[in-house]
């Protein structure tokens, strides 16, 4: 194997690796925002934790974050939940960090 093949290999697992790292932060900053969500909700326990989970499975209807977005403002709504976009949206950005932070630290 030559030089350029090493390094086109060590680019192409770095990627893997990378993906594989944001898909775990992307469920992670998921279920802290169902959680987030859950309390804002009045849930707690087991419903919290099953309310989590149906965040993370909101994640895989399309591409992007706007599914997750859409569900969680779609169930403050039905809740009669006032909160802005803003905020909803500041709160994902937030728990995305916290949730590399914890990725990172597992590894």
């Amino acid at each position: 194997m030559s030089g350029f093949d090493e390094r086109e290999d060590a680019f192409e697992k770095k990627f893997a690796h990378d993906e594989a790292l944001q898909f775990k932060a992307t469920a992670r900053r998921n279920k802290l925002l169902g959680l987030w969500v859950a309390e804002k909700l009045g849930l707690n326990g087991d419903e919290a934790d099953e309310y989590a989970k149906s965040v993370v499975r909101s994640d895989f209807e399309e591409p992007g974050e706007e599914d997750v977005y859409r569900k969680i403002k779609g169930d403050f709504d039905e809740a009669s939940i006032n909160l802005a976009e803003t905020e909803i949206r500041s709160k994902m950005s937030e728990l995305m960090a916290e949730a590399r932070e914890q990725i990172k630290n597992e590894v």
